[in-house]
């Protein structure tokens, strides 16, 4: 389902195609720098200290996280003076696509990267050697995995509404809500096989995150309940 968030609000549109590509750009290029500096970490640290290995992996996470989002802050400076352009060339003075606009196929950008990314770690999973369970662990490896893509990639849109908005109005408490739920939740991952662990606290995460993109959006209790209703 949360592919089809590029399918039914992007795919017509070339400029919100190009905004989406820029931001998997980014996101790409932000976890390439953090997977060169995990990578140079292990390599000059001792393989044999189960401890300290374990110590960067989660440096790792939490730099990979810090890095995303100090992208996420770039690539908005890049589309704030991307729309001053288009409205220098636009004949009646306005930007073809909002700030808001832009926050959420940024996010979508960032979210779809994320997801392919974890969907192609996922197959190489799945090619073997062995199979899942066969030694007595979880079974739902694959299931959860996949649950918890699709929450990323939303939770990554929703992200992308609320950091936007914290730059746009100087709201700065917004920006490290961001950040925090970002941390939380691949915090979180550290919890598997324990799936019950990072699962449910990640998609009450996801819920509220849900909730608060769509009132900073300018959505109210009432057009909900109409869109819930099907009244026009």
């Amino acid at each position: 389902p949360a592919f089809g968030l590029f399918i039914f609000t992007i795919a017509r549109d070339p400029l919100r195609i190009i905004i989406l590509i820029a931001g998997a750009f980014f996101w790409l290029v932000s976890l390439l720098l953090s997977s060169l500096i995990w990578f140079i970490a292990v390599k000059a640290s001792n393989p044999q200290d189960e401890r300290l290995q374990k110590g960067l992996l989660i440096f790792g996470v939490m730099f990979s996280v810090l890095l995303q989002e100090a992208f996420r802050f770039l690539y908005y400076k890049l589309l704030r003076k991307a729309i001053e352009g288009l409205v220098a060339l636009s004949e009646d003075g306005c930007s073809p696509i909002s700030i808001q606009q832009m926050a959420y196929v940024a996010g979508v950008g960032f979210g779809l990267m994320s997801g392919a990314f974890s969907m192609i770690n996922l197959l190489a999973d799945a090619l073997g050697p062995g199979t899942v369970g066969i030694h007595g662990d979880s079974q739902l490896y694959f299931l959860t995995s996949a649950f918890m893509t699709m929450v990323l990639i939303f939770l990554h849109t929703f992200w992308g509404i609320l950091f936007f908005h914290g730059c746009e109005h100087r709201r700065w408490w917004e920006i490290a809500a961001v950040v925090i739920m970002h941390l939380t939740v691949s915090g979180l991952s550290f919890c598997n096989p324990l799936y019950v662990g990072s699962l449910v606290p990640s998609y009450l995460l996801m819920a509220a995150a849900a909730a608060w993109a769509y009132l900073l959006s300018g959505g109210s209790a009432q057009n909900l309940r109409r869109f819930v209703l099907c009244k026009c």
